[in-house]
């Protein structure tokens, strides 16, 4: 993808950006977790939940009883939202501690859900642009994975397919096995990868809802300025991470972590993006910015699961 892809319309506000500032000042002291129920004591950076697919999700330095199994977790811009698929395969929202449970969409049956993503943003009058408050997610139906949608403010809503549209030029995009979405930025732009073609696409959805493909990998997240794609590629047998800017003249793919002994997976941004959490087989790591790329990885909790930053 080059900069074509890059909108030139309003830029994001100040005042978001220093809220996020904020938040990740948080995410930089460590608390340890204590105990409950079958959940073993951890310790955790602030800001970040750690989900590991039982009723156990580790929120705000404590191991919190959801009441229900949470596969998936992620947070609404704002955090004061959880999106998570249950024990019944259902999309779900709740309170961050897990009450007021709401069924947003009922899975049908025979279908496998995964990876909800909030798509929220903010009207834009001067092009008719509505806001927007979505949930975009991954369904695997009759052995074919394609992206679906539904308001996150729904209760027993009925998803529909998301549209992928070619840029003009590059042709068509694929339309099944595509899986994994995260959205980013203040425009509702969302990554996902394609299973079959082994590559990370973009989906452009703000003015004309296309998008095309980025790069050879999968498991991607979107930076939050829109600007950098992180993402895993195989190498020499193990995981590593990859960061793409998109934000220049030219895409530039950089390895970041390139002296990687094990696999390194599931990677998300803090809400600033000067941080990547991930997922190792021994724990959770991070990855911080630098004046010259990113630091290398910092081990932060031996709790393994599905990691996401908490605005």
């Amino acid at each position: 993808m080059s900069a074509r892809h890059r909108r030139s319309t309003a830029a994001v506000t100040t005042a978001s950006a220093a809220a996020l500032l904020t938040l990740c000042a948080a995410a930089a002291t460590a608390t340890a977790v204590p105990s409950s129920g079958s959940a073993a004591s951890v310790t955790v950076p602030r800001g970040l939940s750690i989900s590991n697919g039982t009723r156990y999700v580790v929120v705000g330095g404590k191991s919190i009883d959801f009441g229900t199994i949470v596969r998936d977790l992620a947070w609404n811009p704002s955090g004061s939202k959880a999106a998570f698929v249950d024990g019944h395969g259902n999309l779900v929202v709740s309170d961050p501690d897990g009450s007021h449970r709401v069924t947003v969409a009922v899975n049908p049956g025979g279908q496998t859900w995964s990876h909800p993503t909030w798509q929220v943003t903010a009207a834009d009058r001067a092009n008719h642009i509505p806001a927007k408050n979505n949930l975009i997610f991954s369904a695997k139906i009759h052995g074919h994975t394609v992206l679906e949608g539904v308001k996150a403010t729904s209760n027993h809503g009925k998803p529909a397919k998301i549209s992928l549209n070619g840029d003009p030029g590059d042709g068509a995009v694929p339309q099944t096995d595509n899986t994994w979405p995260n959205v980013g930025g203040d425009y509702g732009s969302a990554v996902y990868e394609n299973t079959r073609t082994g590559e990370v696409y973009i989906r452009d959805d703000y003015l004309r809802q296309q998008g095309g493909a980025l790069t050879k990998g999968s498991e991607p997240a979107l930076s939050p300025d829109d600007e950098e794609v992180v993402f895993v590629r195989s190498v020499h047998g193990h995981d590593h991470l990859f960061v793409e800017d998109f934000g220049g003249p030219t895409n530039v793919v950089k390895d970041v972590t390139p002296n990687a002994t094990t696999d390194y997976t599931e990677p998300t941004w803090s809400p600033n993006g000067k941080t990547i959490a991930f997922r190792a087989p021994t724990g959770t790591y991070t990855l911080t910015k630098t004046a010259h790329g990113f630091g290398k990885p910092v081990k932060v909790s031996t709790h393994t699961g599905l990691s996401a930053y908490r605005g």
